[in-house]
């Protein structure tokens, strides 16, 4: 299996999401829906990736991980094992609710996922801004104070995004995408997410959304002050390392081509921008937004005419 493997994105509606897949990306959207994510690789009982193109078109990536585990991910890896990661644009028209991901620590008694990730930011509005950590000095107690006032938002660390921007967010992190920024988000395969508060909107339903005030609280590392966002990340940087994954960023030209030949683990490939030529089996083109998996027998040459951006994913079998 020397081929790369493409995903067919999947829509998901979002009362903060809007249209700007369209424009950014320049992809068809179901009509007359608000859409806030497109899920590019997952992996999950509730939403299966399908294979566009190539020797395995039309397999859910379930079955794919269960026929072709070992080819794809290694020898030691399980069939059983879902696809660890799960990649996603988000388009945010609006802010975001103020949440949290549950650590390891505390996840199974809440009956959630941890879910470690990393947002890129590709593109944002001038004024765009990201929540994430708390201010110094504030404490569990203020904290609690502040959401039964609906006074919280001062508490919460706040920095203006540009594009190029990357964060990265760990289990227990509060946070918040504000509105105006589109980001390419990397993570564990995990849906859990506790809202601590909603900025009293409503969902596509007209009634206020489901808060986890009790579950927020259990996760929120309280002593998380004032994260920074890398800045002015260049070719070569290494944007995130953790056990569940590494993100690289790269500037892909025509000369010489990028490799990947006799590898010991597989690789996602998200482009940020540009367009790549994928070299192996087969030729194929993929476009700014498409993201692809370089399989563990993977044998391919990938390249760009006028220059590509990309995050390179790995370490996650």
């Amino acid at each position: 299996m020397s081929s790369a493997i493409y995903f067919k994105p999947l829509y998901m509606e979002r009362v903060w999401g809007g249209r700007g897949l369209e424009e950014k990306l320049n992809r068809p959207l179901p009509n007359e829906k608000v859409i806030g994510e497109s899920w590019e690789v997952v992996d999950r009982p509730e939403a299966q990736s399908i294979v566009e193109g190539g020797a395995y078109h039309g397999l859910s990536i379930h079955d794919l991980m269960q026929q072709c585990g070992a080819e794809i991910m290694g020898p030691e890896y399980a069939a059983s094992r879902p696809f660890p990661i799960l990649v996603k644009w988000l388009d945010c028209q609006e802010r975001l609710s103020l949440q949290v991901h549950p650590p390891a620590g505390v996840a199974e008694k809440l009956q959630g996922e941890p879910k470690t990730e990393n947002w890129y930011v590709a593109d944002c509005e001038e004024d765009a801004d990201i929540l994430a950590g708390l201010k110094q000095g504030v404490t569990r107690e203020s904290f609690e104070e502040a959401l039964n006032n609906n006074e919280l938002e001062p508490l919460v660390h706040k920095t203006t995004a540009k594009p190029g921007d990357s964060l990265f967010v760990w289990s227990g992190r509060i946070h918040a995408i504000g509105g105006g920024n589109f980001i390419l988000e990397i993570q564990q395969n995990s849906d859990t997410t506790f809202r601590v508060y909603d900025w009293n909107r409503v969902g596509l339903d007209g009634k206020p959304r489901d808060l986890h005030v009790k579950e927020s609280l259990e996760s929120i590392e309280f002593e998380d002050f004032e994260p920074k966002l890398l800045r002015d990340t260049q070719s070569g940087d290494t944007l995130a390392d953790c056990n569940e994954f590494r993100i690289r960023k790269e500037r892909i030209s025509g000369n010489p081509p990028l490799e990947f030949a006799d590898s010991t683990e597989p690789v996602l490939i998200s482009i940020v921008s540009g367009t790549l030529f994928v070299t192996g089996e087969e030729f194929r083109e993929f476009q700014t937004g498409d993201t692809f998996l370089v399989p563990y027998t993977g044998n391919i040459e990938v390249s760009s005419a006028n220059g590509a951006v990309v995050l390179i994913t790995d370490h996650f079998a």
